[in-house]
């Protein structure tokens, strides 16, 4: 593992204990029987404070490193959908009711069971995702990072006052939740995208319907547990698995107002045009294509690690993953020998053997599309300068695995460069200036993330300015800012109403705004006149 990667998880010299579960978190948490057969989980709903049996409508959840099936999630019906959101609306007087420092003890209690459960739940993601179990803990820390926003409701989720606004007048605006709202999450992060949203839902005072990725599902019944644990009222928090039926369920209800989304561009603009038709307040985010543009002066070594680690950690499938490199001058391949050498040396493997580095992708179909696309642009023209994308890994010979992959010369027009590939494949491109690189970014249909390594601060203030994306990184390949900040799309990746984390306080709030006078004289004065 690189140390750009080492970095990233925040895992280097730390041991953390494993807390004791409740019989029902044993009963659907990742284990084996006394036999060493791994133990068939079935993963229920989540709904008014206790698990509900998934009932007759069941799909597998299948170990992407074993394509062997480890638990099957159930398929919410319409009732199951109605019920939860009834328990959602049910609890969401009472929970707006509460103080902010009360809700806000809850999330601290919370925060503490998370922080005890990170083997627990990395274990969960690495079974259903595949990713590493280091990457799983690394996530379970960047969602801490939100809860710990969130515990600072009753500082953050404040309005202001002015006074003498006019002759004897003040004005003050206060914010007030919205009710229930529902977040929709995708596989990539099970655990940190829906802390995202929620998280700051409920310290806002709402209530929460959470519709997890069926491919990676369990993770969101253990959260659910957690929070009932740490004294979250039971309605509060419901979990509700399904498919495209269930959200759209979810969106039309009349109940819920307000959708958050994070997934495919196409679907994630579907769910924007349906929940704002319904009049929903909607933020849908979408796909990606990183550039990380390298300049002369940049420290190739330096650059290579952060872009092995940005390019093929957690098999390319973070929405931040760089996926295309910019090499701005007039001589490509001391990167490519360096990147090529990285890429041949990355140990794919499943992800929980000690020292891997990237796993499996999520799905048998995911794989097959990447070899599809990387063969495709082969086929146009592009140059394999590592081509691991067939590799087979001994003793998981089942499994969805490609290996990292380095194309040069693509072509813009192929769908190696156009499209989000979501796993471990960089292309890599040449061009003259730092213009002709921007240039490349901004007639890109997405701008979730750019980079820029350079040694140059008027370089790197020019790209900071004009780089067409929502999280710009300077020598920081993965730019995902800390949660006191807004994780936020441009472009064809995002949707809607603001970003997740800080912004979330005004998404899932809605302000009003009071005027007010207590010295008004007698008499009526029909003339509208100036303050």
């Amino acid at each position: 593992m690189y140390r750009s990667e080492k970095a990233l998880c925040g895992l280097v010299g730390r041991t953390y204990r494993r807390r004791q579960t409740a019989p029902f978190a044993r009963e659907h948490s990742a284990g084996n029987n006394a036999s060493g057969v791994p133990v068939m989980r079935h993963i229920p709903h989540w709904i008014n404070g206790k698990a509900i049996a998934p009932g007759d409508h069941t799909i597998e959840v299948r170990d992407p490193a074993t394509d062997t099936c480890v638990a099957r999630v159930g398929i919410a019906d319409s009732a199951t959908v109605q019920q939860a959101v009834t328990a959602a609306r049910n609890a969401a007087s009472a929970w707006a009711d509460l103080t902010l420092s009360k809700r806000a003890q809850v999330l601290f209690r919370f925060r503490d069971l998370l922080l005890a459960s990170r083997e627990e739940l990395a274990t969960l993601i690495t079974q259903e995702h595949g990713k590493t179990i280091d990457d799983a803990a690394g996530e379970v820390l960047r969602a801490v990072d939100s809860v710990e926003l969130a515990t600072g409701g009753p500082a953050l989720a404040r309005g202001g006052t002015s006074l003498g606004t006019g002759p004897g007048i003040d004005t003050k605006s206060v914010m007030h939740p919205l009710g229930v709202c529902v977040g929709v999450t995708p596989f990539n992060f099970p655990v940190m995208m829906g802390l995202m949203m929620l998280s700051v839902s409920l310290a806002a005072g709402n209530t929460f319907i959470w519709k997890p990725s069926e491919q990676a599902p369990g993770a969101a019944i253990k959260i659910a547990e957690l929070f009932a644990e740490a004294g979250l009222p039971d309605g509060v928090l419901n979990v509700v698995h399904g498919q495209q039926e269930a959200v759209n369920e979810l969106i039309d209800h009349p109940a819920t107002q307000a959708i958050s989304f994070v997934g495919s561009s196409a679907v994630a603009q579907a769910i924007y045009a349906r929940a704002a038709a319904a009049g929903k307040r909607v933020q849908a985010f979408g796909g990606a294509k990183n550039h990380l543009v390298v300049m002369p002066d940049a420290d190739l070594d330096l650059v290579a690690d952060h872009l092995a680690a940005a390019a093929f950690g957690a098999a390319g499938q973070r929405c931040m993953a760089i996926s295309v490199a910019v090499v701005v001058g007039s001589d490509q391949e001391p990167l490519l020998e360096k990147i090529g050498k990285r890429a041949r040396e990355t140990n794919l493997n499943a992800g929980t053997v000690p020292g891997a580095d990237l796993g499996p992708v999520v799905s048998r179909a995911a794989q097959a599309r990447i070899r599809g696309i990387v063969a495709a642009a082969i086929d146009d023209g592009a140059r394999a300068v590592v081509d691991r994308s067939h590799e087979k890994v001994d003793g998981a010979e089942n499994g969805y695995f490609v290996g990292p992959t380095v194309l040069a010369d693509v072509p813009v027009a192929s769908a190696a460069y156009r499209e989000e590939i979501f796993g471990p494949v960089l292309t890599v491109l040449r061009v003259d200036t730092l213009d002709d690189a921007l240039e490349l970014i901004r007639e890109h249909p997405y701008g979730n993330g750019a980079s820029i390594f350079t040694q140059n601060g008027a370089a790197a203030n020019k790209f900071e300015r004009e780089a067409s994306a929502g999280m710009v990184g300077v020598n920081v390949a993965i730019p995902v800012p800390v949660a006191a900040y807004a994780v936020q799309g441009w472009k064809s990746s995002a949707f809607g109403d603001t970003g997740l984390n800080n912004a979330s306080w005004s998404f899932y709030t809605r302000p009003k705004y009071v005027t007010s006078r207590w010295d008004a004289p007698a008499g009526s004065d029909f003339g509208f006149r100036p303050n």
